[in-house]
């Protein structure tokens, strides 16, 4: 029997190695949905939210190397797979997302659920295979899917509801599609430029990110031989972990002091693989060097001296026989002594000695990483969860940390941790998410019951968008306590009323206990950390413009105290009772 259009497509994305695909049918992909039922080396994944879909597809891609693949009906179905696919585009992750389309005879006509998807879609993608005929389709499919792959990107593939189902064409123009890699080396002129510039430098800082992944060892030990201390950017924390030699740290909005002054503190900042965002944690009077894979991030953040368009890799080969080994390590051993003391005054805040309740958020992550395995994979919400989790937990060994560290959205924990379990069956895999994140994404916990996954959810329930609370803070104004907060149900109960487990942990003797449970649990878990709103956690460098602001906040919140606003003298009690405990 003659395959159709969507059989083709299916037969297309199986040979290059997808092995799931997640979304909501409707209309114009049943066929699609059909043709996966059928066979038994892909499944197609049911997800309760389209949106939810396209972060288990960059979860999913980005915990195995695979193309991922989500999809969406046509109109809203595919509109909801906006937010996870612009994530996947800022975290550089090839993902595929299949759309329908409203039948051709009635495009242009306003039709029902009819969107101009070209349109929508034009800012997320680096290609848009719109499919208008049979004869085309293998040739645009494939073209999209080798975009993703090269460009580590967002590709759509459109599929109109009468095209869907008629007999697929030219078979003779489908072949096997590779990832193909190669090095981008520098000229040797640049290098040597680049030696002569450190080796003058009496104190050298190095700000890695992401693109170091494949040059971790290089990397380190470039940082031996001129005695530079290594900052990192959050997705690099799984790189350049707290237990490695040299490094110090996070700077940025949830850095941490050493790592702030290793890149602001230096007489010469070394940029390997980061378009590190944050102007105003960078140094601008500070002689730099920049490397990078894409030439368009030289310079985009801070003024360099040097810039050198290359894979890290590549560059590293090469200076390291041209750089001369510093004797002063006095630079470096200050801040890995600081960055110490800040580790010390860590462990110290997650003591589940400090029993205060509501319990602090510090103690469920310093549990987390002593319990979870070496391998563990490691969902983060944007939010407060992401600053418990860099300051708390180390991702060691062969532990992974993914989120929406560029996109910054809200509720990619719990599906990105889905499509991070698929991926990876026989690893550990936890979710560390605020209880406003949480509330958008949970309706797929259900999902994770219904599949069987064993995903750790942990939830710092503090009834409250913490860190827009900080937000609103830094800007001088009193937080809005009705705007910031949540109205939550029983998480561990929800947990077991879907079909999982969990339990919600409310006194700080029951905390280990509720870890060690959800990392034995066969099913996914919950665990409701009742945690304080109060917990607070400012950056490691604070100016004039952001004393103001916090100083501004707050005398702002006495004053509404003292006109008779319970609500803020129960904010200002929680701060306080927080930062003395």
């Amino acid at each position: 029997m003659a395959k159709n259009v969507s059989e083709q497509l299916l037969d297309i994305l199986v040979n290059v190695g997808v092995k799931h695909v997640y979304g909501v049918t409707g209309d114009a992909l049943n066929f699609f949905v059909k043709a996966i039922e059928e066979r038994e080396d892909v499944d197609w994944i049911g997800m309760k939210h389209e949106g939810n879909a396209s972060y288990a597809a960059f979860g999913e891609s980005q915990t195995s190397g695979r193309l991922g693949v989500c999809a969406g009906t046509v109109g809203p179905g595919a509109l909801h797979l906006i937010n996870g696919l612009y994530n996947a585009k800022k975290e550089r992750t090839p993902v595929i997302a299949i759309t329908g389309q409203v039948d051709q005879r009635q495009q242009g006509t306003s039709f029902f659920q009819e969107v101009d998807l070209k349109k929508v879609f034009d800012d997320i993608c680096d290609y848009q295979a719109i499919i208008k005929t049979p004869e085309q389709a293998p040739m645009i499919i494939q073209r999209a899917i080798k975009i993703a792959l090269a460009n580590n990107s967002v590709c759509r593939i459109e599929l109109p509801a009468n095209v869907a189902e008629m007999k697929a064409e030219n078979q003779q123009f489908i072949h096997p599609i590779k990832k193909y890699s190669s090095r981008l080396v520098p000229r040797e002129e640049t290098v040597i430029e680049a030696a002569s510039l450190l080796n003058k430098a009496k104190t050298v800082g190095i700000l890695a990110g992401d693109g170091c992944r494949e040059s971790r060892d290089a990397v380190l030990e470039l940082s031996k031989k001129l005695k530079a201390p290594i900052t990192h950017s959050l997705r690099a924390s799984d790189i350049f972990d707290h237990d490695t030699e040299n490094v110090v740290g996070l700077s940025g909005l949830i850095g941490n002091p050493s790592g702030y002054n290793a890149v602001m503190k230096c007489d010469l900042l070394l940029m390997l693989g980061t378009d590190f965002p944050y102007i105003d944690f960078l140094p601008h009077d500070t002689e730099t060097i920049q490397v990078d894979i894409r030439q368009e991030n030289i310079g985009n953040r801070t003024a360099v001296d040097l810039g050198v368009w290359s894979d890290i890799s590549s560059f590293l080969e090469m200076l390291l026989p041209k750089v001369h080994e510093k004797d002063d390590s006095d630079f470096n051993e200050k801040l890995k002594q600081s960055f110490n003391d800040w580790r010390n005054n860590m462990k110290d805040q997650a003591s589940p000695e400090r029993d205060n309740e509501p319990l602090h958020p510090q103690i469920f992550a310093g549990f987390v990483n002593e319990h979870a395995s070496n391998d563990a994979i490691f969902t983060v919400e944007t939010g407060t969860s992401a600053i418990w989790a860099a300051h708390h937990i180390s991702f060691h060994s062969q532990r992974r940390v993914i989120g929406s560290f560029n996109h910054g959205s809200m509720a990619v924990g719990l599906p990105a941790a889905i499509g991070a379990q698929f991926a990876n069956p026989n690893r550990e895999v936890w979710c560390l998410s605020g209880d406003g994140a949480f509330n958008m994404a949970m309706q797929d916990f259900i999902t994770a019951v219904k599949y069987n996954l064993p995903v750790k959810v942990l939830i710092f329930n503090n009834s409250e968008l913490s860190f827009v609370k900080l937000e609103m803070e830094q800007v001088g104004l009193a937080p809005s306590l009705d705007a910031l907060h949540q109205s939550n149900v029983n998480f561990a109960e929800y947990a077991r009323l879907s079909g999982g487990d969990g339990v919600r942990v409310e006194h700080a003797k029951d905390i280990e206990a509720a870890i060690i449970q959800a990392k034995n649990s066969k099913k996914a878990f919950i665990i409701d950390a009742v945690v304080s709103s109060g917990a607070l956690s400012l950056p490691p460098h604070i100016g004039l413009k952001e004393a103001v602001g916090f100083g501004t906040s707050k005398l702002k919140e006495v004053g509404q105290v003292i006109s008779g606003d319970k609500s803020q003298w129960e904010n200002l009690k929680k701060e306080l009772q927080s930062y003395f405990d």
